[in-house]
């Protein structure tokens, strides 16, 4: 193939009077060339082909995104099958590949279907209705979750982890909260009518992709408005910046005596107000209020009953295998207690896993994660179970940068659309009433290891919580941990809390907990695996409580629990 540059495309898309001055989306097409094996002159045409058909797209880095999951990958999928076709008729092949040959054959059919007279297409159409049944040769090659997630398929390494298979006190509740006794740990009372949506609106939350590592200093000061900072010799400073009229008039620094304090408890990156001699050490910082919901909404999921919402967080392998049992395992306790609402967290596929360190997989990362939803999507088809994706920076196909987009999936049929939600990392949820807030980012480790801390009779997880919640951020730290990649202007609009949430679920490598901080029942359902051995997952029942304005107010969390898989 000869080779291809910048320019080359450049001027291709000049011959179709397309402007492009954008150095990176000139990078990308020259990228996509290269793994898709074409031409300047083809990435072109092939771009200029599917802008046409869906209505003349904009050439930008979401667009070619777009253009490659849709066009590019599913070329490269035709192709790959034509292949398959010529090889010998003897070989011998496994169930995956079946599948993906025959429903290459059926694309094709519906494509000729497409352009045959009517009364030729009316019978391809017969054949499927519910009196004329289609072939069982596809129906019964469709991949169940265990054949997708098999390690044969995308590593060479097939042994599954022995520890994990010999676990005990499999389902043992190990962490409980509310009123427990006699509770039915099922859902579906809604019937599948369980409203999830982004508090903020699908407008003024993340959802798409974004640059990053283009900050400047001057932009990131603006957002830290306080910081706290601790000198070699342990004393603290308060380092402000002072914004006046919308001008910057630079920063000082003061330093602070709180020898005489008897209690205090900061950490770097605290915002915090102080005005002469605090002699009294009392805290500072309030909440934000909670939601408050309409007598319409309220009257709906009063008659609506409890709603059953379930929460596990990656990794969903052992440590030392690449086999997604544990995935298949809750799989199995979805459809078993059928909750209204599952959210998923990562990592899916995890980049501390030792084989993905050593890029040991016969796939890509995405074709791993594809494999990791279709399992789940597919796996809970007939439970009605609404489907929450949240990613991790641990996500290793993944944008890593924090706020983090959602994840994409294309390829999801209009059907799995209705009930997959796919959000960014931190969001806020609105899930029957109940606000949630949600991040896979491990902030009380990160944390934990910087808080300076003298307070007597409060343990060190309420004390992180309530910071969370009084200097209303998902992640208040600064700096940020080294492995958090943090956009300090995105994260300024998207990071912080609209509210204080009725639930705060924050998983951790901690050990996992339930606790009321505040009036906000807050969950580490810990992670699906530990090491080699299994972990554990969350499950909640949650229903709104009418109440009146001159009542105090009732957390909808009814009961939690943290479970054994």
């Amino acid at each position: 193939m000869a080779s291809v540059d910048v320019d080359s495309i450049k001027s291709e898309l000049e011959m179709f009077d397309i402007a492009c001055d954008d150095d990176m989306v000139l990078e990308k097409m020259l990228e996509q060339c290269m793994c898709h094996r074409l031409q300047g002159d083809g990435i072109v045409l092939e771009w200029v082909a599917f802008s046409t058909t869906k209505g003349g797209l904009n050439l930008s880095l979401d667009t070619l995104e777009r253009f490659e999951h849709e066009a590019l990958n599913k070329k490269m999928k035709s192709k790959q099958s034509f292949m398959k076709k010529e090889e010998p008729l003897n070989r011998t092949r496994d169930v995956n590949s079946l599948h993906e040959l025959i429903k290459a054959e059926e694309e094709e059919e519906d494509l000729l279907d497409s352009y045959s007279t009517p009364a030729k297409g009316s019978q391809k159409r017969a054949l499927t209705t519910p009196e004329n049944p289609r072939s069982k040769r596809g129906a019964s090659l469709i991949p169940s979750p265990r054949q997708l997630l098999s390690p044969a398929s995308f590593s060479p390494s097939v042994t599954p982890s022995e520890k994990y298979s010999a676990r005990g006190a499999r389902g043992e509740v190990v962490a409980s909260f509310g009123v427990v006794q006699g509770a039915q740990w099922t859902g579906q009372k809604a019937k599948g009518r369980t409203r999830v949506e982004l508090l903020e609106g699908a407008e003024e939350s993340l959802s798409s992709s974004y640059k990053f590592m283009f900050q400047r200093l001057r932009d990131d000061c603006v957002t830290v408005l306080g910081q706290i900072c601790c000198d070699s010799n342990g004393k603290l400073n308060a380092q402000s910046v002072l914004l006046e009229a919308g001008q910057e008039q630079g920063g000082r620094q003061v330093p602070l005596d709180l020898s005489e304090l008897k209690e205090f408890s900061l950490f770097p990156g605290q915002v915090v107000v102080m005005e002469g001699m605090n002699t009294t050490g009392r805290k500072l910082g309030v909440p934000l209020p909670f939601y408050s919901p309409n007598e319409q909404t309220e009257k709906m999921e009063e008659d609506v009953g409890p709603l059953m919402i379930m929460v596990a967080c990656g990794p969903y392998t052992p440590s030392d295998s690449l086999s997604y049992d544990p995935l298949l395992d809750l799989i199995n306790v979805i459809v078993r207690d059928r909750p209204d609402v599952c959210i998923l967290l990562g990592p899916f596929v995890d980049a501390k896993h030792e084989q993905i360190e050593k890029c040991q997989l016969t796939e890509t990362f995405e074709a791993v994660f594809t494999r990791c939803v279709d399992s789940i999507v597919e796996g809970t088809r007939g439970v009605g179970c609404r489907l929450v994706f949240v990613p991790s920076l641990r996500d290793v196909h993944h944008h890593f940068i924090y706020p983090q987009p959602p994840f994409t999936l294309p390829d999801l049929s209009r059907e799995d659309t209705e009930r997959v939600s796919l959000v960014s990392d931190p969001c806020t949820l609105l899930i029957g009433g109940v606000t949630f807030g949600l991040t896979s980012t491990d902030i009380l480790f990160h944390m934990g290891a910087e808080e300076i801390s003298s307070v007597s009779g409060s343990d060190r997880f309420t004390r992180i919580l309530k910071h969370m919640l009084t200097q209303r951020s998902y992640y208040p730290l600064y700096p940020a941990a080294e492995e958090v990649n943090l956009d300090y202007e995105k994260f300024q609009i998207h990071g912080l809390m609209p509210l204080s949430p009725d639930v705060l679920i924050v998983p951790s490598e901690l050990r996992y907990f339930i606790k009321d901080v505040i009036g906000c029942v807050c969950i580490n359902p810990g992670r699906l695996t530990k090491g080699q051995v299994g972990g554990t997952y969350g499950r909640l029942l949650i229903q709104r409580k009418p109440s009146l304005a001159e009542e105090k107010r009732q957390s909808p969390c009814v009961a939690c629990q943290v479970v054994k898989i």
